[in-house]
């Protein structure tokens, strides 16, 4: 008996191989970022930035989070913004890309461990299709950052020479795709970034653009590629995360729009068409992406709250986006209307939705939400500012948003340490890290309890 425990006991704690393998390449990656950005060549000036500000810079960027104690400018010469560009490139991307590329070169075939590897990246629940979706997501990544880049660069053309509007425009391509939110703008204003560029249509529509495709999903890609075979329908999935996604871009365009008309801080000195723009590019990039067209430290309050939301929100499984995920956010909402109707199912589009994966959005949810709002209060509490400034940076580092009112450089040293482990966590995913030292496989013989009745409400 005694035997057959220490086994089942053994067995309930082996680890999950792929959530290992994913949390050592960030961390590895993140690591040789911090070295690089600790480079006196890597700084504009000439002199080391400091272990701390390469920590954290290296981490943001990695984490495709956005978060910056300096202004990206101002501190990286060519060389930091290289490496700054490709930290965000392979942290948004991850490990798959980097596996999948190497294996390609070498002509080599993916065996089942990566494969294993690379379904827990992307957040699939099986194998099949796997190396396909990598190749397409690859393909798909670099034709869309492509596209991005030259728009942005025919742009930039008509403001600055041809070598430093291609640098802008690629930058801020992969930035806004891997919704990063880094900017290298401080030229114009340190810190602001793109506030100068509010009012511009085309700088505006093509960021959202790169943002909203970025946190759709490699699989949601996937699905509305394979649109072009006769009788085919878009899975539960990606129709579920097409309407939320859309629903998000025109209720939080609404919303930013109503609440912050009459702010002369933000909206209230700009043109109808322009207030429309600037709030649709609000509601699109507190989607973890992190650019921001308006001052964040001079929103309403009930503005910071409805930033807040989505930035908890996020986009979608699979993509480079962080936040509770869309689908998760769609579901939760679904189970309350059906339990307000008291139905012992919840379906949707004719599709019963496992209590199980109910009971996943519900944790992730109530997780995120609980550690955005305890990093909130100790942000506030050790460092002596308002709850809600401290809120929106907690919020927006355990999201990989990257928005900030403008009090992340004066923290002190606890709270940007605070904030690394929340990017962290949020780009690798809490769920990920618990699996990688939690139970896979229960044993055979596990206990099942009665049940108990609760009253709720």
């Amino acid at each position: 008996m005694r035997e057959n425990r220490g086994m089942a006991g053994r067995e309930r704690r082996k680890p999950d191989h792929a959530a290992r393998v994913l949390i050592s390449f960030f961390l590895l990656v993140i690591f040789l970022g911090s070295v690089l950005l600790s480079l006196p060549v890597s700084s504009r000036n000439g002199e080391s930035c400091g272990a701390m500000t390469a920590v954290f810079t290296a981490t943001s960027a990695t984490c495709v989070t956005g978060l910056s104690l300096v202004d990206s400018y101002s501190q990286w010469s060519a060389f930091g913004q290289v490496v700054l560009l490709g930290l965000i490139q392979i942290g948004g991307l991850g490990y798959m890309a980097f596996v999948s590329v190497f294996y390609f070169l070498l002509r080599r075939r993916i065996g089942l461990r990566e494969r294993l590897v690379l379904q827990q990246a992307m957040a699939l629940d099986e194998l099949k299709g796997v190396v396909r979706l990598v190749r397409l997501m690859l393909a798909g990544t670099f034709l869309v950052e492509g596209t991005g880049a030259l728009i942005l660069t025919l742009r930039f053309l008509m403001e600055y020479p041809l070598k430093k509007a291609l640098w802008l425009g690629v930058f801020h391509a992969v930035s806004a795709f891997c919704n990063a939110g880094f900017d290298i703008l401080g030229f114009i204003t340190p810190g602001a970034s793109l506030v100068a560029y509010r009012g511009d249509v085309a700088i505006n529509l093509t960021l959202t653009a790169l943002i909203v495709i970025g946190g759709l999903g490699f699989f949601v890609w996937n699905d509305l590629l394979m649109l072009r075979q006769k009788n085919h329908r878009l899975r539960v999935h990606t129709r579920l995360v097409l309407w939320t996604t859309g629903i998000l871009l025109v209720g939080g365009t609404l919303a930013i729009l109503t609440l912050e008309w009459n702010n002369p801080a933000t909206l209230g000195g700009l043109p109808v068409g322009k207030k429309i723009l600037a709030a649709f590019f609000q509601s699109g990039t507190t989607r973890t992406a992190g650019f921001a067209a308006v001052d964040q430290g001079s929103l309403t309050g009930s503005g910071k709250l409805v930033s807040m939301l989505l930035m908890l929100v996020g986009g979608s499984s699979g993509s480079t986006a962080g936040g509770i995920k869309t689908v998760s956010v769609a579901l939760l909402f679904l189970m309350s209307y059906s339990v307000l109707r008291n139905h012992k199912e919840t379906v949707l589009f004719g599709r019963r939705i496992p209590q199980q994966q109910m009971a996943s959005a519900a944790s992730i949810a109530l997780l995120v939400s609980g550690l955005g709002l305890m990093g909130g209060m100790i942000l506030s509490a050790t460092n002596g500012l308002a709850l809600s400034d401290c809120l929106y940076e907690s919020i927006s580092a355990i999201c990989t948003v990257g928005l900030s009112t403008g009090i992340t450089a004066g923290l002190n040293l606890g709270s940007k340490i605070l904030l690394i482990v929340y990017m962290f966590f949020g780009r690798v995913w809490i769920m990920t890290i618990s699996f990688a030292f939690m139970t896979k496989i229960p044993p055979d013989n596990a206990v099942r309890h009665p049940d108990a009745r609760v009253l709720i409400g």
